[in-house]
């Protein structure tokens, strides 16, 4: 994989520390203070973790729904340079007072509803979530831009994570869709978060908030929700139920492992240009099927003594999703390139990892499952359970 985005790992980090260094005098040599939406998800608790590992000030947002768990953040969470703030990001005067709390000078937007199953049984969910928390987001963001003095309003960014399903499906075994393709989304998940993308445009081009927008292609990794398809696979795989995959499997999704989607992220932020958007891809290609038997292929190393070894065989075909998109490929030249960007784990490697986690922090996923450990953290930490 690095081979093939053609920079070294040495030029690399001379170039990503160069880009950072010229950011960071831009803000007068401050260090940055991060205001992460949806921070305790899945991608956004990568970010916050790495950012308050770095020595970021990071100041984490969430309602706290069904996919939002702050035992996710980790030792992040206590750290002190982070703070928490369970909050609605459709609850404009909540957000007025947290922008003046915290003072950020860099919004990275992943609060969203993401799973298509769930759009498809509760539409409107995503489209108040999505479309009206965004546009909620970035009317605070504006008034608190606004308001800055001219250094730091120049440095301000707003990065909204978008989705490279708005593009809609690829129904051939080649092309990618690129920045300026069109948008054709196929699912009300996808249609809600073409419509935040439009909003964040019309928001950078009507007022001028230095607004960035980002497409990531399917990620996975440690700490994803038990509902999506690689932990749907391990545990149903650990536990000798059937491993299912929609239709003939062959649908096709470029898998980016957490971790480098997170980088791509913190690169996008620190350094892209304000009115571009930047997709974010592996080009880690694969058909669900392929996957769900690497997955299978995993389990079966690392659990010998499992009784339904092999773990491939408990792979069951059900009815395909309505809507289903064949496959997503993007072209992620722009944030390899110009931001020295490039994925680090190949999908066999962050498969394994993935695997790992999961066998063993099965506190985290029973957790979930139990409705537990999330209502005694949200009492000790003087949350509430709403």
């Amino acid at each position: 994989m690095a081979a093939a985005a053609g920079l070294s790992s040495e030029r690399r980090r001379r170039r990503e520390s160069s880009t950072f260094r010229v950011r960071k005098r831009r803000r007068g040599g401050t260090l940055e203070r991060i205001l992460v939406t949806g921070g305790a998800g899945f991608i956004g608790s990568c970010v916050v973790r790495r950012l308050v590992a770095a020595g970021r000030h990071v100041a984490t947002v969430d309602l706290l729904t069904y996919a939002g768990h702050v035992e996710s953040l980790g030792v992040a969470l206590d750290a002190p340079n982070h703070t928490f703030e369970q909050a609605d990001v459709r609850d404009g005067r909540a957000l007025r007072r947290i922008f003046s709390d915290t003072g950020p000078d860099t919004v990275i937007h992943l609060a969203a509803e993401s799973h298509v199953d769930r759009s498809i049984d509760r539409p409107m969910d995503f489209v108040t979530t999505n479309v009206q928390g965004t546009v909620t987001l970035l009317q605070a963001a504006t008034a608190y831009w606004s308001g800055l003095q001219a250094p730091q309003r120049e440095a301000f960014r707003f990065l909204h994570v978008s989705t490279d399903e708005v593009y809609g499906s690829l129904e051939t075994a080649a092309g990618v869709f690129t920045d300026v393709s069109p948008y054709r989304p196929n699912s009300p998940y996808s249609a809600s978060k073409a419509a935040s993308d439009h909003f964040a445009r019309a928001w950078h081009r009507t007022y001028g908030l230095p607004v960035l927008v980002s497409h990531g292609s399917n990620s996975y990794g440690p700490f994803q929700m038990p509902e999506k398809l690689v932990p749907v696979t391990i545990l149903a795989a650990l536990e000798g139920r059937p491993v299912p995959v929609y239709g003939d499997g062959r649908h096709v999704r470029d898998w980016l492992f957490v971790e480098d989607h997170a980088r791509a992220l913190e690169r996008i932020a620190d350094a892209g240009e304000p009115g571009r958007v930047y997709d974010v891809g592996a080009d880690a290609g694969t058909a669900n099927l392929d996957l769900v038997r690497m997955v299978c292929g995993w389990m079966d190393e690392l659990v010998p003594d499992s009784p339904f070894r092999p773990h491939a065989d408990l792979v069951t075909f059900v009815a395909d999703r309505p809507g289903h998109d064949r496959r997503y490929a993007v072209d992620s030249r722009h944030v390899r390139r110009e931001l020295g960007w490039e994925p680090l784990s190949d999908l066999h490697t962050g498969l394994g990892r993935t695997v790992r986690w999961y066998l063993e922090n099965r506190w985290w996923w029973q957790g979930i499952r139990d409705g537990g450990f999330e209502d005694r953290r949200r009492r000790g930490l003087g949350l509430g359970t709403g």
